[in-house]
């Protein structure tokens, strides 16, 4: 069986990677732009595509003989033709979504549009997407699959529109698909020099940088974090299990946890005495977390991993990492309520 992996450098679709290729016999093919995952994460065994799903093209070749441009979607799945794909491919920066419309549209919407086309023609055995518990919004945690999806910014509108098109390409063109809402995944190989997302990976950053580590309002937010080792042989199933196929399944943690309480936690990772600056809040869902019962019941789900584990191994990978430069926003679509902290430096 051949897979392919859409956002094959990031945390979630290169872990996703490893896993087949440590636990299965099959193929991978990998898609990314490489904005927001780095190459070094993807594993040797992958054939790579640099490749931009929301414009359609190929970035740079994959061989010296493939030119910029020349490469569609539609031309890799006849190439490669997968069995099953793997759609982790997005920008997931709720909070900044807002301020960046097109941008959060075009590389969620209509790359998974791109995505979803192939897969019907192609007529694949199974999509898997990744939306976000961000679909969510306003309602009352903890949110269960059966909710009405009431997206509090423009992050959760766009998912939730993928999700909108999976379901009508299932029931008009028979594509079967699995949508998995996974929420605060964090581990090894997640990008932490993206100053809009990931609030781990921003403290440590931070850390690395010897700076004040920022809490956006008072800190009481709850969240539930999701430790991605605890993510990965679920995620297989749900695209190869027949219980699994058109059913939408919450994915991670089982414990909520106040932001203030989650920084603590990270700060005796540290060894203490870490200076915490709070700051302008965000136009943000206060309490967020999900049920958990249908991953545990389809997906056999445990959360075998405290916060605190969790963290430490992250931690100890950061701290192998290379310098890199960090990402900042300097083209912002929408300026008005921009917060401070995210303004030009």
């Amino acid at each position: 069986m051949k897979i392919l992996i859409t956002g094959v450098a990031g945390l979630m679709g290169s872990r996703m990677a490893d896993w087949i290729l440590e636990n299965t016999p099959h193929k991978v093919v990998g898609i990314d732009n490489l904005s927001g995952g780095y190459r070094s994460n993807i594993n040797k065994g992958v054939k790579f595509y640099h490749f931009d799903l929301a414009i359609n093209k190929i970035v740079s070749g994959t061989t010296s003989s493939t030119k910029e441009g020349e490469v569609n979607l539609n031309l890799i799945f006849k190439k490669e033709k997968p069995d099953l794909v793997y759609h982790f491919a997005a920008y997931a920066a709720e909070c900044l979504s807002p301020f960046i419309r097109t941008f959060n549209y075009s590389n969620n919407i209509v790359a998974t549009a791109n995505v979803v086309n192939e897969c019907i023609n192609s007529k694949v055995r199974r999509l898997v997407f990744t939306s976000s518990m961000a679909v969510y919004g306003e309602n009352e945690p903890p949110f269960d699959e059966s909710f009405i999806p009431q997206p509090k910014d423009c992050y959760g509108v766009a998912k939730y529109a993928c999700e909108q098109d999976i379901i009508i390409a299932g029931e008009q063109h028979g594509l079967d698909w699995c949508i998995i809402r996974p929420h605060n995944v964090y581990g090894r190989k997640q990008n932490i020099w993206d100053k809009y997302r990931n609030v781990l990976g921003i403290w440590m950053y931070k850390k690395l940088n010897k700076e004040p580590l920022l809490i956006y309002g008072d800190g009481q937010q709850q969240r539930a974090f999701s430790y991605i080792d605890d993510c990965l042989k679920p995620l297989w199933r749900a695209g190869n299990k027949p219980w699994c196929s058109k059913e939408i399944i919450n994915l991670g943690g089982t414990q909520e946890v106040s932001i203030n309480n989650a920084c603590d936690a990270l700060i005796k990772i540290f060894g203490g005495s870490q200076m915490v600056e709070h700051c302008e809040p965000r136009y943000e869902v206060k309490n967020a977390w999900s049920t958990f019962d249908k991953s545990v019941e389809l997906l056999k789900y445990e959360d075998n991993t405290t916060l605190s584990k969790g963290l430490e191994d992250m931690w100890e990978w950061v701290l192998q990492q290379p310098e890199r430069k960090r990402k900042q926003w300097t083209d912002f679509e929408v300026e008005e309520g921009l917060y401070a902290y995210w303004r030009a430096e």
